[in-house]
């Protein structure tokens, strides 16, 4: 195995960042957030960051304005300049300057998929990785990327639905949007 240069974009959890250091990658992650992990981070705007080169970059871009499930506030709240700018974002971070990239989203809302261009490579649930959750996550790859094959023989019986209904509160998108272990640990051990 040869070590890659691996940016983890958009991750204030650090669990992927800590999948790949684990697996033997130099990994940073990026986020405007702080990690909850002590780690190699950098609290800021990834842009600049995707314009280095990578080996590597994996992204978990907000899905806010973006997500098939919040669609009907687009015409009710007037956000479509705000989906605009989350749709130019996340093109931005698959074209990350990097030989391979994937990038993380749920379920995508037909508008943002217009303007990105395609929908996802491949989607899969937390469960199928050890972790007895459901949430569909969609992954656009690029640089012959494979998709993320099962490592568990977990089934969706197993899972629970929490994620779908997280009570509301400050800190309701933050527990929704925090990466799995399972799921980090295939893409280190898979893609790396």
């Amino acid at each position: 195995m040869v070590a890659m240069r691996v940016l983890i974009a958009c991750e204030f959890s650090g669990i992927f960042r800590d999948a790949f250091i684990a697996a033997g990658h130099d990994a940073i992650s990026c986020d405007l957030e702080p990690s909850e992990r002590p780690g190699p981070h950098i609290r800021g705007d990834v842009r600049p960051l995707l314009r280095e080169p990578w080996d590597l970059v994996i992204a978990h871009p907000s899905c806010r304005r973006l997500c098939n499930s919040g669609v009907r506030w687009l015409a009710e709240r007037d956000l479509w300049e705000d989906m605009r700018a989350g749709a130019a974002f996340f093109r931005d971070c698959l074209n990350a300057n990097a030989a391979k990239v994937a990038v993380e989203n749920p379920v995508m809302h037909r508008y943002a998929r217009e303007i990105i261009g395609r929908g996802p490579c491949f989607t899969v649930q937390p469960w199928q990785f050890g972790d007895p959750v459901k949430k569909r996550t969609c992954f656009w790859t690029r640089g012959n990327l494979p998709a993320l094959t099962a490592t568990s023989t977990m089934t969706a019986a197993d899972a629970r639905p929490d994620i779908h209904f997280a009570s509301p509160g400050p800190n309701r998108e933050k527990e929704r949007s925090r990466s799995f272990p399972g799921m980090a640990s295939a893409a280190a051990i898979q893609w790396g």
